[in-house]
């Protein structure tokens, strides 16, 4: 008994040291991922053109002594980690590209960089946090390859471009990912991800089950009229006035037909183009815009009744008007029971009550495309430094986000993957 007891105390400290190594390896990292973010941050690079973005990234995995795979879904990088031990397969992601907004805060390591964009002389900025993301997941990926002994199982590192959206004509972003097989060889059992978040405070992490993002489909409206002189409006099909009405119209499929008290939705028209002078009605029009839902019963509804509104509000003055529609991320639904599974570790690395349950959004992100495929849990991590008198949204030019913020993401991401492989 004595020896058991003795054997059980030796076992206990040997695990609590190990343990002890692990939070000392998180912690000291946390001036190297300081510095990655810091050079990601003044070399951005739009999406399906982060080459120097993914040759950074694939050295250092490279160094580790991980499986590394590059040039997936063009600029993508993709490392493999296999435990000690064998068992599932968990996948972790990072979105690495910028986008073409020209920065405008007084950060040292502010970005210079500028490049045309469909045609427009621009900046490039990471004003969403993709440069944070990356610098996290490369820790993550030192850290857990220096503790292969407490993994069951495989760790698979996905490190994806073109989150923001390809450009016109191209594929790209995790859709492609998929589409060349990421998801397998191995295949994976669950997938994780995490945001950056300039308005929540560093330190605090906010989840929801379930939608935590919303579905974003474009939409192209083609309203024909028939033209005539200005200060005759009876000689013709006015389309500029049916495009009025349509907008107006689709808001009533909002208003009058979603169940709101059950999710969020939006109808938005964002473009809308006619005409060359002042005094000819033309002869078309066209809208272009974005539906937001967070429910699939909603989407498929909200689509119908555009389609049937459109086309007879069109008739009711006329003329003619077709629908085209475009889906750019699905429902951000982050599963059930993982997301039970996971939200202890979750409120062990930050603490119960900086974890904190929060409202779906109607921003999009394609990590969504991973989760119609495997289970998997997208959270937001705070950003903000905290008693900040002001924060600024993403995607603007004075967007910031605290350094300080990574290492809770690192030791969050680094013990959901053990958690889950060792659960």
């Amino acid at each position: 008994m004595r020896y058991l007891i003795v054997l059980s105390f030796f076992f206990g400290s040997l695990a609590a040291f190990s343990q002890n190594d692990l939070e000392k390896d998180i912690i000291n990292i946390e001036s190297k991922v300081i510095e990655w973010r810091h050079y990601f941050h003044e070399n951005p690079e739009l999406s399906n053109r982060e080459f120097k973005t993914a040759e950074k990234i694939a050295a250092h995995l490279s160094s580790l002594g991980l499986e590394v795979q590059t040039g997936v879904a063009i600029t993508g990088v993709v490392a493999i980690l296999k435990g000690d031990q064998p068992g599932k397969v968990v996948a972790l992601r990072a979105d690495i590209d910028a986008l073409p907004v020209t920065e405008r805060n007084d950060l040292p390591f502010k970005s210079q960089v500028e490049t045309e964009f469909l045609g427009t002389k621009t900046g490039v900025m990471h004003a969403c946090g993709h440069d944070t993301h990356i610098a996290i997941l490369m820790a993550t990926a030192e850290i857990l390859s220096k503790h292969k002994d407490k993994i069951k199982g495989t760790v698979k590192f996905i490190f994806q471009p073109a989150e923001e959206g390809p450009p016109p004509g191209e594929e790209g972003g995790a859709a492609l990912m998929i589409k060349e097989g990421v998801l397998e060889n191995p295949k994976v059992d669950a997938i994780f991800g995490l945001h950056i978040n300039s308005d929540t405070p560093v330190g605090m992490i906010t989840y929801k089950s379930g939608g935590i993002m919303a579905a974003v489909d474009r939409f192209v409206i083609h309203v024909k009229g028939k033209q005539t002189h200005g200060s005759q409006p009876w000689s013709g099909v006015d389309p500029i006035l049916i495009s009025a009405k349509i907008i107006d119209g689709l808001q009533t499929i909002i208003s009058r037909e979603s169940e709101l008290t059950n999710e969020a939705a939006v109808i938005t028209v964002g473009k809308i183009t006619a005409g060359t002078r002042f005094n000819i009605i033309p002869e078309s029009a066209e809208m272009i815009g974005t539906v937001r839902t967070l429910d699939p019963k909603m989407r498929a509804h909200i689509e119908k009744r555009m389609r049937e509104m459109i086309a007879s509000i069109a008739k009711a003055y006329g003329g003619e008007a077709t629908v085209t529609f475009q889906s750019n991320t699905s429902i951000t639904f982050n599963d059930i029971d993982l997301t039970a599974q996971v939200l202890p570790t979750l409120q062990k690395t930050a603490g119960i009550d900086n974890v904190v349950l929060t409202k779906a959004t109607t921003g999009g992100e394609d990590f969504s495309y991973f989760q119609e495929v495997v289970p998997g849990v997208y959270f937001f991590l705070g950003g903000m430094t905290p008693g900040s008198a002001e924060s600024f949204p993403h995607h603007t030019p004075d967007f910031k986000i605290d350094d300080s913020s990574m290492l809770l993401g690192i030791k969050t991401m680094t013990h959901l993957a053990l958690d889950y492989l060792n659960q």
